[in-house]
């Protein structure tokens, strides 16, 4: 699996080093957020790689929902715990990282996950500054340079059947939903099989310590980020 680069396994217990957590971010999801440098003192295991791990592990089901709960740092020894139709990652002490559910029909091909992984994670790493700067203008608000927080909260999946190909995905609306400094931000997309729609998904994030919005300000975090894109990407 694509994944051998990026995990660490000891039997049944695995772990993630800040590098190849890194290498994930950079190179599979194109994620080039400053929290996944291996060298920073805020450093986390991308969500998406945590994710990606279960369903090369467990594949993939047509009804499947995904829980973020607590950011994991680097060498941290984790295992998988089964609870009926839910898996959860879990630390020595009992501390749970993320938590899938799935049910109904399975897929169990690595093509078809791998291939899906790579496309949904990369969507995912992109929504800053592609949709999020946008979303936060329409509302007037935006993220604090000086303390930015986007935490990824969940994200689900419901196929309405499997396709002999992987589904492209298609991002049909995004929302902004306000709570003094704080909102939760909904993307809902669509997952195709050429021109026919056989599947929905949806990804939750949590935005904190929100500021009106300032558009010299966002600029300068939008140069900020393509200009590490630019340069950690052709390094990588």
């Amino acid at each position: 699996m694509f994944l051998d680069a990026f995990v660490s396994r000891q039997g049944e217990q695995f772990v993630f080093s800040a590098e190849q957590a890194s290498q994930f971010a950079k190179n599979v999801a194109e994620d080039f957020n400053p929290i996944h440098d291996a060298d920073s003192k805020r450093f986390c295991v991308p969500g998406d790689l945590l994710f990606a791990y279960l369903l090369s592990r467990y594949g993939l089901s047509a009804e499947l929902s995904c829980r973020f709960e607590g950011m994991v740092g680097a060498d941290v020894l984790l295992h998988c715990v089964e609870q009926g139709d839910e898996v959860q990652i879990q630390d020595q002490n009992g501390k749970v990282y993320l938590s899938l559910t799935q049910s109904g029909e399975r897929q169990q091909q690595c093509h078809f996950i791998e291939q899906l992984v790579r496309d949904y994670v990369r969507f995912s790493g992109q929504n800053f500054p592609h949709i999020l700067q946008p979303l936060m203008q329409q509302h007037d608000v935006m993220i604090n340079p000086q303390r930015p927080l986007v935490i990824y909260q969940s994200m689900a999946l419901h196929f309405s059947r499997f396709s002999q190909q992987c589904p492209s995905l298609r991002l049909v609306e995004s929302t902004l939903t306000q709570e003094g400094k704080r909102a939760q931000v909904v993307l809902r997309f669509e997952l195709c099989d050429g021109d026919e729609v056989i599947g929905v998904g949806e990804k939750r994030l949590v935005l904190g310590s929100l500021v009106p919005y300032d558009a010299e300000q966002m600029q300068q975090m939008v140069d900020f980020y393509n200009q590490r894109k630019q340069t950690l990407g052709h390094a990588a």
